[in-house]
């Protein structure tokens, strides 16, 4: 009986091996010769750029003072660190020895050339909803690029997670793959837009929370999540947005302004540069549809108007003096610290008479950084500052990293949250200034 039991036991291992290896298993495509510039067509290679520029590649594979496109980037991952790849045509270290079809497939099942499984820290659970077509472009686009020999470093990932194979079972499990399907019932605008945003633009990578096998999770999307340690807002109606996202706000925040929502920061910004060549109708069309996310004003949300009388009473006038009436001596005394450092470091710009009007920056109350429920953006906006891309004009906010102590900068934040958020002070504050501050230096 034992042995019965034994062998089994021996099958059983041996099926779900077998079934394993057929899972995971992709044959590779044979290498070509790196094509030459005039194997593609010009009208292409201008379509392979803005889509590019739509999908941040450059931003992701292009490491701190590298070449453009030659990886290296370290993206840290809740699992470890992974260094972006190589995509120039250099047929040693990039991609000079991909065929289109090798090339699609990575776009659309996440398999390099060699039949290796990608991490899904490469979108491609986005990008397989893009066409033929447009991955034609973005091919015919990156394989004209200047070739860079420059070879990414090891991926750290601890075992098994480094067991590439693997990633055939979350596949299985959360890769959806196919074009992108148009919904008959809303507007070509919108389809558009949604094709991009869901597809290239990949917007749900940093703003949908994820599951502990780091998949989107699609019973909360566009509810919020963390991009590179900083917070990315809820797009869909938990938008923490004191003003509403229009599509008009969304078009001139992804062109780099808009009067009620400022510049973007962080990891936001470069995807904002990098889309700086995206036709105007890709851009509204973005706008279209990422603006529906929101179902529109909610009922708890407070209206336009009272947004923009809440603004002007806290930035207009006499230097903000905070109201203290249902708060404790020790609580007021703190309030007092943190409303002495925003006359001293923030009023010049951030009170009315502070600053020029071409230069004036946006409302406080209008920030989500300041109203929102994690306080990790302010306090990396308060720290490292906010500056345009090298040699264009914009506004600029200098960092307090080096003049403000931690203490002082909890103050400061408690202050500004009360004052211009109307909220109170967000929890364990301290300890998120201390692990930010040690990220940094680390």
């Amino acid at each position: 009986m034992w042995k019965r039991l034994l062998l089994g036991l021996i099958v059983l291992v041996l099926a779900a091996g077998i079934g394993f290896f057929a899972l995971a298993w992709r044959s590779a495509y044979d290498p070509i010769d790196p094509p030459g510039r005039t194997a593609f067509d010009d009208a292409a290679i201008a379509r392979g750029a803005a889509l590019a520029g739509i999908g941040d590649c450059a931003v992701c594979h292009t490491a701190a003072g590298g070449e453009a496109y030659a990886g290296g980037l370290p993206i840290p991952t809740p699992f470890g660190t992974i260094y972006s790849t190589n995509i120039t045509p250099d047929p040693e270290t990039g991609i000079g020895r991909w065929s289109e079809a090798a090339f699609r497939r990575s776009m659309r099942e996440g398999v390099a050339r060699d039949g290796s499984h990608l991490y899904p820290a490469f979108p491609y659970p986005h990008f397989t909803k893009a066409t033929d077509e447009d991955i034609r472009a973005i091919y015919a686009f990156l394989m004209t690029r200047e070739p860079v020999r420059a070879e990414a470093p090891a991926n750290q990932l601890p075992f098994p997670l480094n067991f590439r194979p693997l990633m055939a079972g979350w596949n299985l499990l959360f890769l959806d793959e196919g074009p992108f399907r148009p919904d008959p019932n809303q507007s070509e605008a919108w389809n558009r837009g949604a094709y991009l945003a869901e597809g290239l633009g990949h917007c749900g990578s940093c703003h949908t929370p994820v599951n502990a096998l780091g998949a989107e999770r699609k019973d909360r999307r566009y509810a919020g999540g963390v991009a590179e340690g900083w917070h990315a807002p809820a797009l869909d109606a938990s938008s923490p947005a004191p003003m509403p996202w229009t599509e008009e706000a969304l078009a001139n925040y992804l062109r780099g302004w808009d009067p009620h929502h400022g510049l973007a920061a962080g990891p936001m910004a470069p995807v904002v540069e990098t889309m700086k060549d995206a036709p105007a109708a890709d851009i509204a069309a973005i706008a279209t549809y990422v603006a529906s996310l929101s179902g529109g004003r909610t009922a708890s949300r407070r209206s336009a108007d009272q947004v923009v009388a809440f603004a002007e009473e806290r930035a207009f006038g006499p230097v903000p003096q905070v109201d203290r009436p249902k708060i404790s001596a020790v609580q007021a005394e703190g309030l007092q610290d943190g409303e002495r450092l925003f006359v001293g470091a923030c009023a010049t710009c951030h009170h009315e008479g502070g600053a020029l009007p071409y230069t004036r920056p946006v409302e406080l109350s209008f920030s989500s950084s300041v109203t929102g429920p994690d306080p990790r953006n302010l306090v990396r906006i308060v720290l490292d500052g906010i500056h345009p891309p090298e040699g264009q004009p914009g506004p600029i906010m200098p960092g307090f990293a080096g003049a403000l102590t931690d203490q002082q900068l909890e103050a400061l934040l408690i202050y500004v949250r009360r004052h211009f958020g109307n909220a109170p002070a967000w929890r364990e504050l301290g300890a998120t200034i201390r692990d930010i501050r040690g990220s940094d230096a680390s």
